[in-house]
């Protein structure tokens, strides 16, 4: 997907929502149980009451990888599920030496038809630079994420700047602002106006709304731009709304509610 046809659903839906399908199976509802892939139902009824209120889902590959083949299975079938409407972000948080990384491209982007794939860049260039041979997919660097472990390395001073500002200003001259894009953590809210100065024309994928308690108006006051330029990741809060047979109602009810938030925000 490009950055015109990400901005068109985005305007057209009014919506920047990313719906988090982080599934653990010890989460969804006992019902699914039964099911000959309880993963995949519960994701096809999630994908089924919020496709009209998202732009993006991602899926984080952690969930289905720990499940073995079945799992693996369950992520293939719910991102071609997904469609083409939608942007796929695969939060796999890959990077390693360049031929390595080539096989993580070739997996993610074409064995699998993923938009995006979330990429640590701390081995640096060579790490990232085979995610950003695909014409239409977009390697999705870690900035500046919302875990207390981001003091250690991240949010630590290196002669005048923090690691955090020396990677984007690195990191930005790999790629462009059509293949490129930060993870930018919704709690680290105070450092978005000078992320902006640093990297102004990418788009941002932010976690860290609702379970984690982000807040949807500060990040879309401090890092909006012109096209949006950012995607607002809710996983649990959406997808675990409910744990009984209405989990789908319940899941749509509260990406409406984000929706409508981002309406407004939008039309300022």
């Amino acid at each position: 997907m490009t950055r015109q046809q990400l901005a068109e659903q985005i305007f057209t839906k009014q919506s920047y929502l990313c719906v988090g399908l982080d599934t653990d199976i010890k989460k969804i509802p006992k019902h699914l149980l039964s099911e000959p892939d309880p993963v995949f139902a519960f994701n096809k009824a999630i994908i089924d009451a919020t496709k009209d209120l998202c732009v993006a889902y991602k899926i984080n590959t952690a969930f289905y990888e720990a499940l073995g083949l079945k799992g693996w299975e369950a992520m293939e079938k719910t991102v071609r599920y997904i469609g083409d409407e939608h942007f796929k972000i695969a939060d796999a948080k890959r990077g390693d030496i360049g031929n390595t990384s080539s096989q993580y491209a070739k997996a993610f982007f074409e064995t699998l038809p993923f938009d995006s794939i979330t990429v640590a860049p701390y081995m640096g260039e060579d790490s990232v630079k085979p995610f950003l041979q695909y014409e239409g997919k977009w390697a999705i660097v870690l900035g500046l994420t919302s875990n207390k472990g981001a003091e250690d390395f991240e949010l630590q001073v290196m002669e005048d700047e923090l690691l955090y500002e020396m990677v984007l200003k690195k990191v930005s001259e790999w790629g462009t602002d059509e293949n490129l894009m930060f993870v930018v953590g919704a709690t680290q809210a105070d450092e978005f106006a000078n992320i902006r100065k640093i990297v102004p024309s990418h788009f941002y994928l932010v976690p860290g709304v609702g379970a984690q308690g982000g807040s949807l108006k500060e990040i879309s006051e401090k890092a909006m731009i012109a096209d949006c330029g950012i995607l607002v990741n809710a996983s649990r809060a959406i997808i675990y709304a409910s744990e009984k047979e209405d989990f789908a109602e319940e899941a749509r009810a509260i990406a409406q509610q984000y929706q409508w938030e981002m309406k407004e925000y939008l039309s300022k």
